[in-house]
């Protein structure tokens, strides 16, 4: 794939410029808007901070991305070459650091690789606006992915209104 194809291709699981997003069991079925995210580098190698001291290339710590959402290089100070590195250099970052599920996660890592890279001419990238942005710009990788999303919570919405009417 040439460097600057932007095309995404979810058979092969190249999302080149692309923040991705999964959901995680349990904690996306309550609050649909919290998943794991990770990054994609010009060529759409995936990276993501899977735990602790381990960022993991092409193997998303809970299954492929199942929403997208693809970043403007050109948004950048630093062009397809600095995109790359500003990945590059955040994934290195976070292999030094232990994974804490509340401050310093698979978003923390995103963000970085955006700060480092000035995207939109911003530093101020952090795990809350990045879960917006994700949730508002982001595309389903498949229609069915919809509800791996959403299904499970409604699911538990609809047990809860039955319950709090027939108990």
């Amino acid at each position: 794939m040439p460097i600057t194809d932007r095309e995404i291709s979810p058979e092969s699981n190249r999302y080149p410029f692309c923040i991705v997003w999964t959901p995680i069991p349990c904690i996306t079925w309550f609050f649909p808007f919290i998943g794991h995210m990770g990054i994609a580098n010009s060529r759409g190698v995936i990276r993501d901070f899977a735990g602790s001291y381990y960022v993991a290339e092409d193997d998303m710590g809970f299954g492929w991305p199942t929403r997208y959402w693809q970043l403007a290089p050109e948004h950048t100070e630093v062009g397809i070459e600095g995109f790359d590195r500003a990945v590059q250099e955040a994934s290195e970052e976070y292999k030094t650091r232990m994974h804490n599920l509340i401050c310093d996660n698979c978003h923390s890592h995103v963000a970085l690789a955006l700060n480092k890279m000035r995207y939109q001419d911003r530093e101020d990238w952090n795990m809350v606006n990045l879960c917006w942005y994700a949730l508002v710009k982001g595309s389903f990788v498949r229609t069915t992915d919809i509800f791996a999303q959403f299904l499970p919570f409604c699911i538990i919405i609809i047990i809860l209104i039955g319950v709090s009417i027939f108990v």
